[in-house]
């Protein structure tokens, strides 16, 4: 539980992108600011890259947290596009066979909805 919460703190790595280097000349303050962005995106990447599979891994072993998350989203959210549309594809092809059993077809129509769910 409190590796969870040390992590949650580090969530900004994936919805902001690492910024650009500060400029020499720029407050100490905002130098650490950025280099503590940087090692946090950095404990991030590997903690995503452990937890991938070989394949996953070497897709993305270049990549920063943010850059790695959007990746996946895009990967994953069109499979999950294609797996709606194949459920709606057998909805609305799905007919009842003449002498069959409606309560039969009624199920088997709830149970395509409740997949589209």
């Amino acid at each position: 539980m409190r590796i969870i919460l040390k992590q949650e703190k580090k969530l900004y790595v994936l919805e902001n992108p690492v910024p650009n280097a500060p400029a020499k000349d720029v407050e100490e303050e905002v130098r650490n600011e950025h280099q503590r962005h940087v090692n946090d995106d950095e404990q991030a990447a590997y903690v995503m890259l452990a937890s991938m599979s070989p394949e996953l891994q070497r897709q993305h072993e270049n990549m920063d947290a943010h850059t790695m998350i959007m990746h996946l989203k895009e990967l994953f959210e069109w499979t999950n596009k294609t797996k709606r549309y194949e459920n709606s594809k057998e909805l609305l092809c799905c007919k009842m066979i003449k002498g069959s059993s409606v309560n039969t077809h009624v199920l088997k129509m709830i149970g395509y909805i409740e997949k589209l769910g």
